[in-house]
């Protein structure tokens, strides 16, 4: 992520998984900054870019976050994109023991 697209998020998808022992490593490609969910975030207008981080204590554990400008953008690309995306969520299921969505969310609007 740029400084810019950092300034630039509203909206924020946090997803957590438990990879399966012996699968960290393409887990990690698959999931990481160059990974196959990055290359396809990149088409999607307004995305802005996608952290990949393990567990201190439990390292078979990570959370990625996904940056969008808006929600909306997120979910026009989903829906643009619903085959590419089932297509790598079908294949990384073998990766994982444990994969849950934590939440998406919002940056509070400020008022002056």
């Amino acid at each position: 992520m740029t400084l810019n697209q950092e300034d630039a998020w509203q909206f924020l998808v946090i997803w957590e998984f438990v990879v399966r022992p012996g699968k960290e490593q393409l887990f990690e490609q698959i999931y990481g900054p160059d990974g196959d969910w990055v290359r396809l975030f990149r088409q999607g207008h307004g995305y802005c870019g996608t952290k990949l981080a393990s567990d201190y204590d439990q390292p078979r554990r990570y959370v990625t976050l996904d940056f969008w400008e808006s929600q909306e953008d997120f979910e026009k690309f989903k829906s643009q994109h619903a085959d590419e995306y089932k297509a790598i969520d079908v294949k990384c299921e073998a990766l994982t023991e444990k994969e849950k969505e934590v939440g998406k969310f919002v940056v509070p609007r400020t008022s002056n």
